[in-house]
């Protein structure tokens, strides 16, 4: 019997997605080789179309195509930074096979001649009020799914022509030529860690051998300190860790990053200092945003010193990218060399991240899209948008 609305396979786990095939009738002994098979065509190749998986029968490929999907969201918009950076804003439509408000997020691509990194996002809004990060505008809406989380990944990938035997497409904005993107970071809308059981499923598949294959090194989650959930993700994830801090003090970072209320430095140092032994990371990326006359003096230097002693780190410095209304400036560049310069004197790598896609505001901090969480109601009144407390 086919679903009423077909529900995306693309984020279930393998035990899910054998109780999915189990649920259209494929027999006991022929889930697990089917699981296999579509893990492979799904993550490995990034087919989006069932018709495509030849190793399969006619008849089992009718089933999936009337019972699932293999979600892709809508492409809204597309805008390409002079500097290359290209930024989608994606369209999801409900994620539960029943029908829903569509909610639209943003997700960003950064190509350097080494690498290409994938900043993705986990909520569609964000709850936390960052001052500084624009995302941090927009009213909390809803967690994003596994299958939402993981179909940006793969949205970009066929966009980039990313996978595996790409098929010439003129439609396809860059050649096939090894992996273009080769790094993951959660660093899009939203927090994480207060999206832990989607975000996790999502990495899992990612850091999948049998998926899409990226190395732990090559996948950061980046958190303004949820700090009950750091250890499950060093224990339950592996990846790397990156850290928003901004400020040196509880009092300024009370009033940058509000979450810091609920766990304090001291708590979120603390959590941080058994993770690299924990998830076999090699170092903190710590991220501290350079805002004038804020949190850009060198006694904060000094104190950022002091504070992150004893933990292996790398301090990202991150000129303050501007957004409409902002209460704050950019440091001098002056200042900021003077910063990161006593930072290396004291044997922390404190490279200053250059600024990309700030004229299409897809600059860390700059991300936010136009949804809105729909008026209360028995269907949408959704206590437990977060998942950890």
């Amino acid at each position: 019997m086919s679903q009423i609305n077909p529900i995306s396979i693309v984020g279930q786990d393998r035990e899910q997605l054998a109780m999915s095939l189990a649920a259209i009738g494929v027999s006991d002994s022929q889930v697990r080789m089917r699981v296999n098979q579509l893990w492979h065509w799904i993550y490995e190749r990034g087919v989006a179309d069932f018709d495509l998986m030849l190793n399969l029968s006619k008849s089992l490929r009718d089933d999936l195509k009337q019972n699932f999907t293999l979600g892709r969201p809508e492409i809204v918009e597309e805008q390409v930074s002079v500097d290359g950076t290209r930024k989608w804003l994606f369209r999801f439509m409900a994620s539960d096979g029943n029908t829903g408000l569509p909610v639209d997020v943003e997700t960003v691509y950064i190509p350097e001649p080494e690498r290409g990194t994938l900043c993705v996002s986990s909520q569609v809004g964000c709850s936390l009020t960052c001052t500084f990060c624009h995302t941090g505008t927009q009213k909390m809406v809803r967690n994003l799914t596994a299958s939402e989380i993981l179909a940006q990944v793969l949205a970009a990938r066929d966009r980039l022509g990313d996978h595996p035997d790409s098929a010439v497409d003129p439609e396809i904005i860059a050649p096939h030529s090894g992996r273009k993107v080769s790094n993951i970071v959660m660093m899009g809308m939203g927090e994480p860690l207060l999206n832990f059981e989607n975000v996790k499923q999502a990495l899992l598949i990612a850091l999948d051998d049998s998926a899409l294959g990226f190395s732990r090194r090559r996948v950061t989650l980046s958190t303004s300190g949820v700090v009950p959930a750091i250890g499950r993700t060093a224990s339950e994830i592996r990846c790397m860790l990156a850290i928003s801090l901004h400020a040196v003090n509880d009092e300024l970072r009370n009033e940058l990053v509000p979450i810091n209320r609920k766990y304090p430095l001291d708590q979120l140092l603390q959590a941080c200092r058994t993770y690299p032994d924990v998830a076999n990371c090699r170092r903190i990326t710590f991220e501290y945003v350079m805002l004038k006359d804020v949190n850009d003096s060198l006694d904060e230097a000094r104190e950022l010193v002091r504070l992150l002693r004893g933990i292996p780190s790398k301090i990202n410095l991150i000129p303050f990218n501007p957004w409409p209304g902002s209460q704050y400036e950019c440091s001098s560049r002056k200042q900021i060399d003077r910063f990161a310069g006593y930072l290396m004197e004291k044997g922390f790598e404190s490279p200053v991240r250059t600024p990309r896609g700030r004229d299409i505001f897809a600059a860390c901090g700059q991300l936010k899209s136009a949804s809105e969480k729909p008026a209360k109601s028995p269907r949408t009144d959704a206590k437990g948008l977060v998942e950890l407390n």
